[in-house]
C-alpha cells in the first residue's frame, strides 16, 4: 500500500514537550511499546518514520483487547493466543507483486489475502482504475485454498467520491463471494502533491461512513484500513464505530490504544511464492 505524508490541521492538538525528532531507536522500551501515561490520558507513539507524538486517547473508542506479552514472534512471522483469541496469516497484494504462486504462498502458512481490486488516481482528474492484476490474484487464490478479501485505494474528497468508488468495487467484484473484508483504503501521497491534501478529517470519516455503508448494504463486510496517524489526527473513530479496523504499524508491538480486527505488521516481509518484499498481517479471531 502506499505510504504518506501527514498534514497536521491547526485544530488538533500535538503534544510534543521533548519527544519530537527522536527515532525510534533512541526511544525507551515503554515508549516504544506505546504505553500509556494515566495521569494525562496520553499515548506516546512513533510513526514511520521513526518520528514521536503524543498525543490524547478517546476514552469513548473501543480498546485494544489484546495482551502485548503474547505477540510472539518467529522470524518473518507473528501469532498471538489467549483465552479469548487466536490469530492466522495472511498478505495483501497488487500488481506490485506481478505473478504469484499461490500455491507456495499457502504452503508456507499465509492462510489469507487481502488484494487490491482498484485504486483512484491522486491527480486532479482522479480517475477510477482497476488493479490489473485483481482477476488473475482472485482466481489463482481461491484455487490455492486462501480465504480473500479486497481493499480500493482511495482518493475521494467527498462523499460522493467515496460512494463513487464503492460502487466501482461492487461493479468488478460481480457478486463474487468473499471470505475476508472489502477494506476501505483511504491515504495520503508522501512523493507528490495530491488532491486530497486538503481534505479534512471530518471529511474523511464521512467518506469512510459512505464508501463501508454501500458496502454492507451489497451484503459484504466493511472494514477501515488506518495507522496511528489516522487515528489520531485524521479518522473519527467514535464515528467509524460500526465497522472494524485494519491497523498498519512496523513497530515491533501494536501502539494504537484502540481495537483493531487485523494488523499489517510487515512491508517488507519475504514470502515463497512473491517476488520481493509483500505487506505482512495477522488477523486476530474470536475463538
Amino acid at each position: 500500500m502506499r505510504r504518506g505524508k501527514w498534514i497536521i490541521f491547526g485544530m488538533l492538538v500535538v503534544l510534543l514537550a521533548g519527544c519530537s525528532g527522536k527515532k525510534t531507536e533512541e526511544i525507551s522500551a515503554d515508549a516504544k511499546n506505546a504505553e500509556s501515561t494515566d495521569e494525562k490520558n496520553t499515548l506516546d507513539f512513533v510513526d514511520a518514520h521513526g518520528e514521536c507524538y503524543t498525543v490524547e486517547i478517546n476514552e469513548a473508542v473501543a480498546k485494544n483487547p489484546y495482551d502485548k506479552a503474547l505477540f510472539v514472534k518467529n522470524e518473518n512471522k507473528i501469532s498471538y493466543e489467549d483465552k479469548k483469541y487466536t490469530s492466522r496469516l495472511g498478505v495483501d497484494v497488487s500488481v506490485f507483486q506481478g505473478d504469484i504462486d499461490w500455491e507456495q504462498v499457502k504452503a508456507a502458512g499465509y492462510e489469507f489475502a487481502i488484494l487490491r481490486i482498484g485504486y483512484r488516481g491522486y491527480g486532479e482528474e482522479g480517475t477510477l482504475n482497476a488493479d490489473e492484476k485483481f482477476e488473475q490474484n482472485l482466481e489463482n487464490a481461491r484455487k490455492a485454498g486462501i480465504d480473500v478479501g479486497v481493499y480500493f485505494f482511495s482518493q475521494a474528497v467527498n462523499e460522493e467520491e467515496a460512494k463513487e468508488e464503492a460502487d466501482f468495487v461492487l461493479e468488478h467484484l460481480k457478486r463474487q463471494e468473499l471470505q475476508m473484508p472489502v477494506v476501505y483504503d483511504p491515504e495520503h501521497i508522501l512523493e507528490d502533491e495530491a488532491r486530497t491534501d486538503g481534505v479534512t478529517g471530518e471529511q474523511f470519516t464521512q467518506n469512510a461512513k459512505v464508501f463501508c455503508k454501500e458496502i454492507e448494504e451489497a451484503g459484504y463486510d466493511a472494514m477501515i484500513y488506518s495507522n496511528m496517524l489516522w487515528e489520531a489526527y485524521e479518522l473519527d473513530l467514535e464515528k467509524l464505530s460500526d465497522y472494524p479496523v485494519w491497523y498498519a504499524d512496523y513497530e515491533e508491538l501494536p501502539q494504537t490504544p484502540y481495537r483493531f480486527s487485523m494488523w499489517q505488521y510487515s512491508s517488507t516481509g519475504i514470502v515463497p511464492g512473491i517476488e520481493g518484499n509483500v505487506d505482512l498481517n495477522i488477523q486476530l479471531l474470536k475463538k
